[in-house]
């Protein structure tokens, strides 16, 4: 298993300038690998990275001699890059490769052998020893490690593999989860219902946001007036991401390490951010980074994770007796069941029917409350799917 620790740096005024030029150099050949790509594809021509990179190898000391201040990875992993985002691009899974923009783009790769850790500190290539708010956490083989910038921050993780990871749950509950805009979750186990309110944090500082991207907006465009701005707008983005992030972090936590099974179901998300009335609350409560963390934390708790078929009726569903109401707007908040008269929340109805369906499935494979059981990812649709 490899994992990433993510360590602040604390670089100098000389370390900042470096590190901005690397990345420079990284958003530079990704941009140059695009448009390169672009014209041979308009040519009529195969166009692959390895070809464009060969290409790039051969002009580069020529026309473009200043990549030679940064790490080599910086001017060499954006192909490799390129190539895995149009991959992903032809199999339908993500969109079109676009270009890199300075400020929200800063970031480049340094390879294993080219970077060494110290304690408080790490040596980079060409840029100097830089020190480490905190010591690498993971003890393993370090395969990587992508510099970046958050705001005005310059961040290192450093991708470790740690091998097998087994750690001790402290329960062995199924726990069907409910994500909702209203409420952040609706937990469902065989004692009890819990809804968890989320921070919201996009929500509670929209004013902030709005009223210093006026600010910005007003500066005059290359003024340093109007680059402090922005810093200050990104920091304030920076804190809300945060502010996010650990929320989420210590809910999936929770949730793998108190149950041996948890039930979730497969949201489309990118159609949800396309309702306009619903795209910001979405957005704000994180569902597909609550999905990411869940799927790599539970093999590290031999927690079953499992994902319902996103068709799945959940909320139209009884929890009481099965009937599947025809019709079931989203301002009903609550579920009245019309054939066995239930009142019930209707995001507890459906962390309910998820708990069930979960359990319903495990029971007809014969794997009731064996944990260590885990089953493979689905490779072809069906109605659950399994993550270990």
């Amino acid at each position: 298993m490899i994992l990433a620790h993510r360590i602040a740096l604390d670089p100098t005024v000389k370390h900042r300038i470096a590190l901005a030029r690397a990345a420079g150099v990284s958003r530079f050949a990704w941009n140059w690998a695009l448009a390169e790509w672009d014209r041979q594809y308009k040519a009529g021509e195969k166009p692959t990275a390895a070809k464009i990179k060969k290409r790039w190898n051969a002009i580069k000391g020529e026309q473009f001699p200043w990549v030679y201040d940064s790490p080599k990875g910086a001017n060499q992993q954006p192909f490799t890059n390129l190539q895995k985002a149009f991959r992903a691009f032809f199999r339908k899974t993500a969109k079109r490769p676009t270009f890199k923009r300075k400020g929200e783009h800063d970031a480049f790769y340094i390879e294993n052998d080219k970077f060494r850790m110290d304690g408080h500190s790490v040596m980079l290539p060409k840029i100097g020893r830089v020190r480490l708010r905190e010591e690498l956490r993971f003890a393993g083989k370090i395969m990587g490690a992508v510099v970046s910038r958050s705001a005005d921050r310059w961040f290192v993780a450093v991708q470790v593999d740690v091998g097998e990871v087994q750690k001790q749950r402290t329960g062995d509950g199924i726990a069907g989860v409910d994500l909702g805009v209203k409420t952040a979750a609706t937990v469902v186990t065989e004692d009890a219902a819990e809804i968890l309110t989320g921070p919201k944090p996009l929500k509670a500082a929209l004013r902030r946001v709005k009223r210093h991207g006026r600010i910005v907006s007003r500066r005059k465009k290359g003024s340093h007036r109007r680059e402090k701005a922005k810093r200050r707008l990104a920091r304030l983005h920076y804190r809300v991401s945060n502010i996010r992030k650990d929320f989420l972090n210590k809910l999936t936590t929770r949730l793998v390490r108190e149950n041996q099974a948890v039930v979730i179901e497969d949201l489309n998300v990118r159609g949800m951010v396309k309702n306009h009335r619903l795209a910001r609350s979405v957005s704000d409560m994180g569902f597909f980074e609550f999905r990411r963390q869940l799927e790599y934390k539970a093999p590290m708790y031999g927690t079953r994770l499992v994902v319902v078929d996103r068709w799945f009726p959940s909320s139209k569903t009884c929890s009481g007796c099965g009937r599947v109401k025809d019709h079931l707007a989203l301002s009903e908040r609550e579920y009245v069941c019309e054939h066995c008269g239930l009142a019930v929340d209707r995001d507890v109805n459906a962390a309910r029917n998820l708990r069930t369906a979960g359990l319903a499935e495990t029971h007809a494979r014969g794997e009731a409350t064996a944990a260590s059981n885990l089953v493979e990812p689905r490779t072809k649709p069906c109605t659950l799917a399994y993550t270990s």
